[in-house]
């Protein structure tokens, strides 16, 4: 596999982690920490700095937009239990 190909299959497997996790707003991220070892906030952040690595300024409201589907403080709002 080229590298572009490469590149382009982490993309996909990577948007449809996203979609996965957008499916299952039932999953808390406390669990998936628990389980995985990492979160949506982690997986933002992770996307923030391949950004900035790239030279593409975001921050992390902007990062955490873009996993989640709508602002942090909505998704909280709307889909985090009180646990």
């Amino acid at each position: 596999m080229d590298q572009q190909t490469r590149t382009e299959v982490e993309a996909a497997a990577f948007r449809r982690l996203v979609e996965h996790l957008d499916n299952r707003k039932d999953v808390q991220n406390i669990d998936l920490m628990d389980l995985a070892g990492f979160c949506r906030n982690c997986l933002s952040r992770w996307y923030m700095e391949a950004a900035n690595e790239k030279g593409v300024e975001l921050d992390k409201e902007t990062a955490r937009e873009i996993i989640y589907g709508m602002p942090y403080a909505e998704w909280k709002e709307r889909y985090q239990s009180p646990k």
